[in-house]
Parts: C-alpha cells; structure tokens; sequence
C-alpha cells in the first residue's frame, strides 16, 4: 500500500508535458532574425542568416540565402513550373532582406484587409541564385538571379486563392494597395501588367508585358 501511494504521489509531482504548438500558431522570433519583421507565423521557423547579393539580377548569385517557407498565416506559393502549390523548396530563396520585406509587407496589407484572401507568392531566386530560364520551368526569368526578386500573384476579385489568369479576375483596388505598400517598403522596381491601369512613382512602377497575373518585385 505505501508503494501505491509513492508511485501516485511522484506521478502527481511531475511536471506536465508541454502542449503541442498549432501549426498555425505564433512562433518565437529566433534570435538572429531581422529585429524590425515579428516573428512570421510559419511552421516551421525561418532559419534567418546574413545574405549577400552578388553580381547584378539578371547576372548574378546569392550567398547564404534565406528560404520562404511553403506557406504562411498570410501568405501561400505557387509553381511557375508546375503550376501548381506549394512552390517547391529550391524556388524560394532570396535574401534575408528581401524575406523580411515580403513578410512585413504581405502581414501590414492583411491587417489592413482582414477578409482578403492571402497573397500567392511565386519564384524568388534558385538556393544559389544564377540562371532561372525557361529549362527550370514556365516561361523562365531573364533576372532572379541574385535574390532581390520575386513574383507576387495579383489578388482575385472573387477571392479565390489561385492565379488570376486573365485581367478580368484581378482585384485592382487590393492589388493597388500591394503595390503601394512594395513602394513604400522601398523597392526599386514593381512591374505590373499593362492592361489593369496599376499606378505608382514613375520610373518605380513600370508597366510590362507578361505581368498581368503577377507584379514583379525588385527591392535594392
């Protein structure tokens, strides 16, 4: 009898067993992230590092980059190649700085816009930057080369979390907020499409052929 009541007793004493985190729950920023991006709501945990971008975006390398994880609270990937989601893994790299810039940017515009859908982003660079033509799949990139670049698809008028593949579908009052929010953030570049009437400074916003589904990012 005094053997059960040691055994209930130690049973009772010991600690619980910690509860497991939701994947969609908050996570804890990791000590080397940028201190000006909270932490992402992602599973799991960005792994953040110092990043260097050599050379030019359409002639060029990234060192030490940074992986965007397949999805998040705010944001899901897409495949160029594919065509489908998530984006695989060694299309999502870029610079610490340009992952930072797009997690503060994509969760400010969904706390801006709590019923709008989360943003679809596509290519950011290869693991090691260098050439993204039409071999690694879609129609390819002339630039992504270095990581400073990366495609985000236009919001859906009707809310679906897919590519808006013809300008009809486009929300251009959400989108326009997105490239609001790019240019205040301090990209040198957002090419949209030019047929959806996308403003912004000149020689920041510039209209492109073959971006009327996606704007194309370029921080400095």
């Amino acid at each position: 009898m005094r053997r059960l009541v040691l055994a209930l007793l130690i049973v009772a004493l010991a600690p619980a067993p910690a509860a497991a985190m939701p994947v969609d729950g908050p996570l804890d920023t990791p000590l080397d992230a940028p201190l000006d991006v909270a932490a992402p709501v992602v599973d799991p945990p960005i792994a953040w590092r110092p990043s260097r971008a050599v050379g030019k975006p359409f002639a060029g390398r990234l060192v030490r980059g940074v992986q965007l994880p397949a999805e998040g609270r705010d944001f899901w990937t897409y495949d160029w190649g594919t065509h489908l989601t998530p984006n695989r893994p060694w299309r999502r790299w870029g610079t610490d700085r340009l992952v930072a810039t797009l997690l503060r940017v994509v969760g400010e515009y969904r706390a801006a816009n709590p019923y709008a859908p989360r943003v679809g982003i596509a290519d950011l660079s290869r693991t090691r930057g260098g050439r993204f033509g039409a071999n690694f799949g879609g129609l390819g990139h002339a630039s992504h080369q270095n990581g400073l670049d990366v495609d985000i698809l236009y919001p859906r008028g009707d809310g679906l979390q897919w590519v808006p593949s013809w300008p009809a579908l486009v929300d251009r009052a959400l989108s326009q907020d997105l490239v609001d929010r790019f240019v205040a953030a301090g990209a040198q570049y957002v090419f949209t499409g030019r047929r959806l009437g996308l403003r912004g400074p000149r020689g920041v916003v510039v209209r492109l052929a073959h971006h009327d589904d996606h704007m194309h990012v370029r921080i400095r």
